[in-house]
């Protein structure tokens, strides 16, 4: 048996991938990958760390996944999930065979590791899973679910991968990658400021630390010096940067946005212009954008029975930036109830001062993940109601109105109550 209860690997037929066996049954891959999470959650206290030299010795035993596909970069503070999604729907569009790697999950772990839009199948999962397990014993949660994403998307020959940074940029774990066919970065906001910098130059530069020589780097908008900083490192990497703001062109008026809230017309800039750098038909970008899906942003759900029946809107607004975002994206219409839960290492007094303009009943509520602020505390700062937990949250919300409830703050929140209100089976939390 192999480190962490993992099983040991197969015996390799070529470039690190197991020689096939016998499917097995549901209950084995359900077996299966509750073990290879297990496995994969006991890394956790090895946290985020930043730092490339414990993925490059990974994927060198692992020989090079990191390098078997193109790869689309995406970094930022907000929004970068939703260019990724929307990037993918394009490349899906136009034919391409496409993997997408997000982080963190809503519900269940797999839908970090897409391939062709689907996540992976269980027996998919459990075996990349294992797989770097064993290759990485001593890497880290983050490391590991980047290895296994690698590994996923070599075995399905993707053509593209597109990517979502986890954490900055410069150091991040899946800034392994040799090369690009295109970088971007999407909004610059102060977040992770005790790894990143406690400025947004500072933190510019670590996301501009995806750039490489050659390629293109498409830079959202952002302050005039927060994108000189971003240029300065684009440009010593002898990059192509491209500045949105710029291009006249950056978006035809009449291109539907399928993600909803106005917000997301940036995002939706950013993801054409990458995709029209990687050649992607003009059709299939109005295709790609108007069919894109990313839950748990601006994401409205109706629960058509039961005592938490009616309207909600969960948004993962996580920090100042994006609570300013769903404010003006609600357009003046305050929700007849908000559920606001946040980390206690992020900006929480700022993201409460913004949503206290909104006139409604607030219900405050901990999230699950890792240290989570009291909402005793919260309430005090804007007074609401202190909930025990998410079912509780969203119970008393519910009675409190019959309108519509916004759900928001931390994403691992927003995972939950979309959980509960859907009735899902949910993988644990974890803010990696």
């Amino acid at each position: 048996m192999a480190e962490h209860g993992v099983r040991e690997p197969l015996l390799p037929d070529g470039a690190g991938r197991p020689s096939r066996r016998t499917r097995p049954s549901m209950s084995d891959e359900t077996g299966a990958l509750a073990r290879a999470l297990g496995a994969l959650y006991a890394r956790v206290p090895l946290g985020m760390r930043l730092g490339l030299e414990p993925m490059r010795a990974a994927c060198v035993a692992a020989g090079h996944p990191e390098g078997a596909f193109e790869v689309v970069h995406v970094a930022g503070t907000n929004g970068k999930g939703s260019t990724c999604a929307m990037v993918e729907a394009m490349l899906r569009a136009s034919g391409k065979r496409t993997g997408l790697y997000t982080s963190p999950h809503l519900t269940r772990f797999a839908e970090r590791i897409r391939i062709a839009g689907e996540p992976l199948s269980d027996a998919e999962l459990a075996d990349v899973l294992e797989r770097a397990l064993a290759i990485g014993p001593d890497l880290s949660f983050f490391e590991t679910a980047t290895l296994a994403a690698f590994l996923a998307f070599r075995d399905a020959r993707v053509d593209v991968a597109v990517i979502e940074v986890g954490i900055g940029g410069r150091l991040d774990a899946t800034n392994v990658i040799p090369s690009t066919r295109v970088a971007a970065i999407t909004r610059i906001a102060l977040d992770h400021t005790d790894r990143l910098g406690d400025t947004l130059e500072a933190i510019a530069r670590e996301k501009a630390g995806i750039a490489r020589t050659g390629r293109p780097i498409v830079i959202g908008p952002m302050p005039p010096d927060v994108r000189a900083a971003a240029l300065d490192v684009a440009l010593a990497a002898s990059a192509l940067p491209i500045v949105m703001g710029e291009d006249p062109d950056a978006l035809p008026k009449d291109a539907l946005v399928g993600l909803p809230g106005a917000y997301q017309h940036d995002n939706a800039r950013i993801a054409w212009r990458i995709a029209r750098e990687l050649g992607v038909p003009e059709p299939a970008r109005r295709e790609g954008l108007a069919t894109a899906r990313w839950p748990g942003r601006f994401e409205e759900i109706s629960v058509g029975a039961g005592p938490l029946r009616g309207a909600w809107l969960l948004d993962g607004a996580h920090n100042p930036d994006g609570a300013r975002a769903l404010v003006a994206a609600l357009g003046g219409a305050a929700p007849g109830a908000l559920v606001f839960g946040a980390l206690a290492d992020k900006a929480w007094p700022e993201m409460i001062d913004v949503l206290a303009a909104l006139p409604c009943p607030r219900i405050y509520v901990a999230p699950r993940g890792r240290a989570a602020t009291d909402p005793r505390t919260i309430a005090e700062r804007v007074p609401g109601h202190a909930a025990a937990s998410v079912d509780e949250a969203l119970a008393h919300a519910r009675a409190a109105t019959d309108g519509r409830v916004v759900v928001c703050g931390s994403l691992y929140l927003v995972g939950d109550a979309r959980a509960a209100l859907l009735g899902l089976t949910a993988d644990p939390p974890v803010a990696l």
